[in-house]
């Protein structure tokens, strides 16, 4: 166990370093961070955190950097995630209002999350089974074709054409009302349930019509586009710039980001280890080697106790954790709440 000096000296570096990108010396520690002792304590607190393996000296006259042990027990000490100000909260809510539907919801997200931490934001889609049916329209289009539209309580708006033969504008309306009275404010999978147990209450004039409907709403209620990702601020790569060269690591970033299994998988394991709401895999804890010379910073999105996907940032082991914390955290509750309220 470090001591609380050694504790400070480590933090301060941290600071630092994501501050200057410079390695760090100990004459820079004790003028700006007014630690009450000799650079030579310093030296030497510096040179012990070395030999345990929180620092690294990456030239022999040069000052420290933290390592991805070092940055591990930084983030493992952070007291509390700090909030976002007043003006970033408003920021959040007004960036989201006025999104039409799931996915200008979705996009809208990853492009604030960019925005906000300034790296690489992902955010996945809502799970099919936790959203509640809103409503279900049925508008006829010509003899015998109708558009089925279904509304969820997430946003998510899907659609298809469907054939009803012998379908008039009274049946149309008949079956409107038969399929609302039992889907709406149902969670997908008892308004499954429901839609089939209801076909044995149909009419028979009407139970060629309402099978050719209700197959159609299967499909569309048990389409799940939660194994789909959303990918924003991939030009904030640039920010790797001058902690690695473009070679060895952006392009393999890169590359990884254009794969959704794996991002998918990457997020559910980051929250999977989630304290406080808010998981960090940091450089080679990442199980993708592409991605070890990164941290992800991670987090669900839940509404209630459900949680329904989930969201967060890849970017340099050299990131702000406070603020990039305090940023996935409050999108992720921000989004939460818009999608309920919405």
């Amino acid at each position: 166990m470090l001591d609380e000096r050694k504790l400070d000296v480590l933090r301060a570096i941290v600071t630092d370093y994501v501050a200057t990108q410079e390695p760090v010396g100990s004459k820079a520690l004790v003028e700006r961070h007014h630690l009450d002792v000799s650079p030579a304590t310093i030296r030497n607190d510096m040179a012990a955190l070395e030999d345990e393996g929180y620092l690294t000296q990456p030239h022999t006259s040069s000052g420290r950097i933290p390592t991805d042990r070092g940055y591990r027990l930084f983030v493992d000490r952070l007291a509390t995630v700090k909030p976002l100000s007043v003006a970033e909260r408003r920021a959040i809510t007004t960036f989201l209002r006025g999104a039409l539907d799931l996915d200008d919801i979705i996009n809208r997200t990853v492009r604030l999350l960019a925005q906000i931490t300034q790296h690489v934001a992902i955010v996945q889609y809502p799970k099919a089974s936790a959203a509640r049916i809103r409503h279900v329209e049925i508008v006829g289009l010509t003899s015998g074709r109708a558009l089925v539209i279904v509304v969820r309580d997430t946003g998510r708006v899907d659609q298809r054409v469907v054939e009803l033969p012998g379908v008039d504008v009274e049946a149309l309306a008949r079956l409107t009302l038969w399929v609302n009275a039992r889907v709406v404010d149902k969670p997908v999978a008892r308004a499954v349930e429901a839609l089939e147990q209801g076909l044995d209450t149909v009419p028979p004039d009407d139970i060629r019509a309402t099978s050719y409907l209700v197959a159609t709403l299967m499909e569309l209620l048990t389409a799940d586009r939660s194994t789909k990702v959303a990918v924003g601020g991939v030009p904030n790569l640039a920010r790797f710039a001058g902690q690695v060269d473009y070679e060895t690591m952006v392009r393999p970033v890169l590359e990884a980001l254009e794969e959704q299994v794996v991002l998918l998988s990457l997020l559910g394991e980051v929250v999977h280890d989630a304290k406080g709401g808010v998981g960090v895999r940091i450089g080679h804890e990442n199980p993708f080697e592409p991605l070890r010379s990164t941290s992800v910073v991670a987090s669900d999105y839940t509404v209630g106790n459900d949680a329904w996907a989930s969201l967060g940032v890849v970017g340099p082991t050299r990131m702000d954790y406070p603020s990039t914390m305090a940023a996935v955290q409050a999108v992720a509750q921000y989004v939460g709440r818009f999608l309920v309220e919405g």
